[in-house]
């Protein structure tokens, strides 16, 4: 049986190209290079994923190169946080370098510009230069300086390095092409007046290159093979080579190999902010307590919540290399936590909101261990102990005094399971002054201990409850963090802010009560709360008070919220869930003439778009006779695969043995996916 031919992005499909021309393997060379002036994201992982995977596959190495080339805003905060944050994500650079080491060289080249004729210094103010830059639908002007002579150019130029000038009064600009029409080429500015301390050269320097000008001229002389870059750079590719081209007429024989700027799409992501200026603001204005706030999107805010490493690789595998800009839904990245963590985390109990449950027919003074799987997802994690009592504490929301036939936890004369326990059975309640349930006094059924075998062990209620111990319980902070904006595009709207978009209930803060086997978390620990969700113990943890964050729900939340389009005849019936609404027409639709699938079909797919991945999972595994439900599923998976780039071993088995199938209609709806 023939291997499966290894898919390859567009970016590796380039570099084989190049080597099939001739470019030798050992001359490969990438380099991931940031800006010192914020900390990293998530977007950046997209960037970093790229260049370091790269390296990883050809063997070949991986420059970190910090582009400090604007001493306002840089600081050595900021590079500390970005290699501690490669490193955490598993990355290890060949070199560590700064483009702040190449001043000279830049500098140099400059002059040498100038007596070539090819720069000169304008004294004209930044406004009046934009002014005379045009528009791209009008040509430019040309300064009143653009012909001063080199030796005018040269004294200035010199002049401008050694302080004389205030800022602002003199630049240096590449003699390009005015009339050009990428205005990225009209005489763009090379050098500016900057009188300002450097995190690295401190006061050597009071003139600093431009980010165009130094960042292709670094790659330049790294001898970077492939410079590879977010597509918002695909302007200004025209100018990366201009400038290239003119240095390595001056180099070629100490530095012959040209960089091949090439550019993929950036990750964006529904419900988050991106800008690092805004980003800084959330800072600034106190909205979050720092880069590190468990609800940014910045890596250093992703591992405090509980992100691994693991996770967000995945993630970033799922979402792909593309030529073409999307906005992928943040409930990818939270499905790839939820999957690794699932994996690897140990489980335990945390009561939240608590109530008392005295079980009035348990001895008074008993304690027993409870044993159960520490992992049921490993098998190496092994069995673990927890006490149980007379008294206990569940959460709040767990019980409801007058409870409808739809609500399957705790009611008086009900039943419900405690988790890995027993069977209990709510008989009466006590409250305060308030009106504030204090106490639910339940019975138990000593015969129908999990696992004991007992008949009445294998009887069916239809709740679970999780639980603590009163007389065993420690207490903790928990703090349940959740996305950081109401908005699916905060920073989308041209008449608001994108404060106005803040979740006020981004994190609540609440005593909870643990097993003891929580309070020997250490910093970094995770865990999952059992039904609550995924949680790590935070570094404000100290020896008296221990506190854990909420990484993420056991399930998606959000996909509840999102509104189904409904017309005005269903908005006065009760709402159906969008998963629903598609399994509805799923059981009819290949009964259906083709023209009403058609119709059917383009509405299942705008109710897909409020479809969760988990809430579509189940419906992989429907029986082979219920084509129709397979074919509604099918064509729900196309537009979740579309708008979050999500491809699992799930899907491709779905998939697979669709197109094993009869039915023609799902074999057609299994290849549409095929080649997305």
């Amino acid at each position: 049986m023939s291997e499966k031919k290894e898919s390859l992005h567009f970016i590796e499909h380039i570099i084989e190209e190049d080597l099939k021309n001739g470019l030798p393997k050992e001359a490969l060379r990438f380099r991931f290079p940031p800006e010192p002036n914020g900390y990293l994201h998530i977007g950046h992982t997209k960037a970093i994923g790229i260049s370091f995977g790269l390296g990883l596959k050809y063997n070949a190495p991986v420059n970190l190169r910090f582009d400090d080339t604007n001493p306002v805003k840089e600081e050595q905060e900021y590079v500390d946080a970005i290699k501690r944050d490669i490193k955490w994500l598993g990355y290890q650079w060949a070199n560590e370098l700064y483009s702040s080491d190449y001043f000279q060289q830049l500098y140099d080249w400059a002059v040498q510009m100038i007596k070539d004729g090819l720069a000169y210094i304008d004294s004209q103010t930044s406004e009046e230069i934009a002014q005379q830059k045009g528009t791209p639908t009008q040509v430019g002007e040309n300064s009143p300086f653009r012909n001063r002579s080199v030796e005018e150019n040269l004294d200035l130029f010199k002049r401008m390095k050694e302080g004389e000038f205030d800022e602002g009064t003199h630049v240096l600009r590449a003699k390009i092409d005015m009339e050009d029409p990428n205005m990225l080429m009209r005489d763009p500015i090379m050098y500016r007046i900057l009188k300002k301390h450097h995190h690295r050269t401190g006061n050597d320097w009071c003139i600093y290159p431009m980010y165009d000008w130094t960042h292709g001229e670094s790659d330049y002389i790294e001898q970077i093979s492939h410079s590879l870059c977010s597509l918002e750079f695909k302007p200004h590719r025209k100018l990366y080579n201009w400038f290239r081209e003119v240095v390595y007429q001056y180099s070629k024989n100490k530095l012959p190999l040209k960089p091949k700027q090439r550019e993929f799409a950036r990750l964006n992501l529904s419900y988050t902010i991106m800008s690092k200026r805004k980003l800084l603001l959330l800072v600034e204005k106190g909205v979050v307590n720092g880069w590190d706030d468990p609800r940014m999107p910045t890596i250093s805010g992703l591992r405090r919540r509980g992100y691994t490493p693991a996770s967000i690789k995945n993630f970033i595998e799922r979402v792909g290399v593309a030529k073409r800009e999307n906005v992928i839904d943040v409930s990818l990245l939270e499905f790839s936590v939820r999957e690794d963590l699932n994996k690897k985390a140990p489980r335990a109990m945390a009561v939240l909101n608590p109530v008392k449950l005295v079980i009035t027919n348990y001895p008074e003074n008993k304690n027993e261990t409870i044993n159960f799987d520490s992992n049921p997802e490993d098998n190496s994690a092994g069995k673990r102990e927890i006490m149980f009592s007379r008294e206990l504490y569940i959460e709040r929301e767990d019980f409801k005094e007058d409870a409808s036939g739809k609500f399957f936890r705790l009611s008086l004369g009900k039943e419900v399971r405690l988790k890995n326990a027993y069977i209990i059975k709510a008989e009466s309640i006590e409250k305060d002054a308030a009106g504030t349930i204090t106490q639910i006094n339940c019975t138990y059924d000593p015969d129908s201990l999990s696992g004991s075998g007992t008949e009445a062990s294998l009887r069916k209620v239809k709740g679970t409850l999780h639980w603590v111990s009163v007389a065993h319980a420690k207490k903790a902070e928990v703090r349940v963090y959740d996305r950081l904006f109401l908005d699916e595009a905060p920073d989308g709207h041209k008449d608001k802010d994108f404060m106005a978009f803040l979740n006020p209930k981004s994190l609540t803060v609440s005593e909870a009560f643990i097993e003891p086997y929580l309070a020997e978390a250490t910093i970094g620990d995770t865990f999952q709360f059992q039904r609550l969700g995924y949680f790590r113990a935070d570094e404000d943890s100290t020896s008296e008070k221990l506190v854990f964050n909420k990484t993420v729900g056991l399930r998606d939340s959000w996909a509840k919220k999102k509104p189904v389009k409904q017309s005005q005849n269903q908005q006065q019936k009760a709402p159906i869930s969008a998963i629903n609404e598609v399994m509805r027409f799923g059981k009819k639709y290949t009964k259906f003439p083709p023209e009403k699938q058609a119709e059917v079909k383009k509405q299942i797919q705008e109710l897909a778009k409020n479809i969760s991945y988990e809430e579509l999972q189940p419906f992989f595994g429907t029986a082979v006779k219920k084509t129709g439900t397979r074919i509604v599923t099918m064509i729900s998976l196309g537009v979740l695969m579309r708008n979050t780039k999500i491809r699992t071993p799930e899907i491709e088995a779905f998939i697979k043995k669709a197109l094993e199938d009869r039915s023609e209609l799902l074999i057609q709806e299994a290849k549409n996916l095929t080649e997305l």
